[in-house]
């Protein structure tokens, strides 16, 4: 990744997990960021190669990525005495990224880290890029900073210890990656045996985002693209109070209310479908559109919304919030 702000590696290997230490490579003490829902063995993996180290488990899910569990972290690492010359590393799925990374951002002016993502989500979206957040008040993201990672494992091995709604739940990004970007990584989610091709459906994601990042890395212009279904997957995923559904399974609900080319949106049905993910919900519109008017994309009267008309080729338009409402 050749970010404006920092250059750093992706890795993308089976069992790179085993040896992260050897790759990784670096002096200094270490404190580790993770929650309960980490399968032990992958948290002792990388205990055994840091003996030393402090780790942090926090409660698992989205409900505790909020100010109160951000300032435990920042309690801990004060406690473990880390230093500007110390790493932080966080292995966990998208929430523990957010945290550890926001933690990171803001802990003495900013401390390096490392994202060891082991979820389908964290390796196919949000474990590169540098975007760290908290929810606050009952609105998702609406806290935090831009913070690149030092370096980024991705081992598709942890992926086997996924239950197969979050595994699914994950792969919701995937096909996003592919409606806005590369119409052979949709295609691949359109056939059958989508599952045998993981590590290039990763793979294809990561480079995808790996160029957005390059090109407009503070989300000022062509990285908006990767927001496609989120105006309306954040407001339903508010609206369900973080947990009733996953953040992917949100945003492929937003994908499907936001398109406006039917053919489209009935191929996506069908791939969502066939992932088992959900392509309907009831809900109170009012309420909805209340959160969404709250989202960080928001300027005032108007939204940028992401839409695609041909598969492979999103941009981006301002939808006026009477616009937003209408589609509710």
């Amino acid at each position: 990744m050749h970010a404006k702000s920092k250059t750093y590696s992706i890795y993308l290997e089976r069992g790179i997990l085993a040896k992260a230490k050897e790759v990784i490579g670096r002096q200094g003490r270490v404190f580790i960021v993770s929650d309960d829902g980490v399968p032990e063995k992958w948290r002792n993996l990388l205990k055994k190669q840091y003996p030393e180290a402090c780790m942090f488990v926090f409660k698992n899910g989205e409900a505790n990525k909020n100010i109160d569990t951000l300032q435990d972290i920042l309690k801990a690492m004060q406690q473990a005495h880390v230093s500007r010359k110390d790493t932080v590393i966080a292995l966990g799925g998208g929430v523990v990224g957010d945290m550890a990374g926001f933690a990171s951002a803001i802990y003495m002016r900013g401390v390096s880290y490392i994202n060891i993502p082991t979820t389908s989500l964290s390796q196919i979206d949000s474990s590169i890029g540098g975007k760290t957040a908290i929810d606050f008040n009952g609105v998702k993201n609406s806290i935090g900073a831009f913070w690149q990672p030092d370096m980024v494992l991705v081992d598709p091995d942890t992926l086997s210890t996924l239950s197969r709604r979050h595994f699914h739940n994950g792969l919701a990004e995937a096909v996003k990656e592919g409606l806005i970007k590369d119409p052979v990584l949709f295609s691949l989610f359109e056939r059958d045996d989508y599952e045998q091709h993981i590590d290039e459906i990763i793979m294809r994601c990561l480079n995808i985002k790996k160029e957005v990042v390059e090109n407009d890395e503070n989300e000022t212009g062509e990285r908006k693209l990767l927001n496609f279904g989120h105006t309306y997957g954040h407001g339903f995923e508010s609206y369900f109070g973080m947990n009733g559904y996953y953040h992917g399974e949100c945003v492929g609900l937003g994908m499907l209310q936001i398109l406006e080319n039917d053919e489209i949106r009935q191929r996506l049905k069908v791939v969502l479908e066939r992932m088992h993910l959900p392509v309907q919900c009831e809900y109170d519109a009012d309420a909805v559109f209340a959160l969404m008017k709250n989202d960080k994309k928001a300027d005032h009267d108007h939204i940028s919304i992401v839409q695609v008309d041909e598969i492979g080729k999103g941009y981006i338009e301002d939808w006026s919030l009477e616009k937003i409402r209408e589609k509710l």
